[in-house]
């Protein structure tokens, strides 16, 4: 199982997501996704996404509050375990990513653009009062077969 780390950086209410539309043989391709991606050898899971989200839309994160863990077990895919977080605090411009376009995606407009079907069931989470949870997301093919909420 690979493990990732994933941040929603937050501004007006709206989310900073990646539209994937540049990779080649991008299992996200087509959706809109939040920024992260694999740990490096050796670095912390806030170091990764601190990274990342640097890498990715040229802003500094500044303290990423860790959310929760998100599994993914698919029949096509690796199994993957993904570390959430979200940030309010950043510095910098936003630049072009070499995965996607940028958007400041309204909450209110999440479930009318195309993401991951488990991806809506902890972005919803994510405006509760719960400060850190584990979410597993079983997948056949591309559709979501079950999800499972643990303590």
């Amino acid at each position: 199982m690979k493990d990732t780390t994933l941040c929603y950086i937050e501004k007006d209410n709206k989310y900073l997501m990646i539209y994937r539309n540049k990779k080649k043989n991008d299992v996200n391709e087509g959706k809109y996704v939040g920024i992260g991606g694999h740990i490096e050898n050796g670095e912390t899971l806030e170091e990764c996404i601190i990274r990342e989200a640097k890498e990715e839309t040229g802003l500094t994160i500044i303290n990423p509050k860790y959310r929760g863990i998100i599994t993914f077990i698919s029949n096509v895919y690796e199994e993957e375990r993904m570390h959430l977080f979200t940030c309010t605090s950043f510095e910098g411009e936003l630049t072009t990513c070499n995965e996607g376009e940028l958007e400041w995606i309204d909450k209110s407009r999440l479930e009318q653009i195309p993401m991951w079907s488990g991806d809506i069931i902890f972005l919803k989470m994510l405006d509760t009062e719960r400060d850190f949870f584990k979410l597993t997301l079983t997948y056949e093919n591309d559709d979501l077969i079950s999800s499972e909420l643990t303590k």
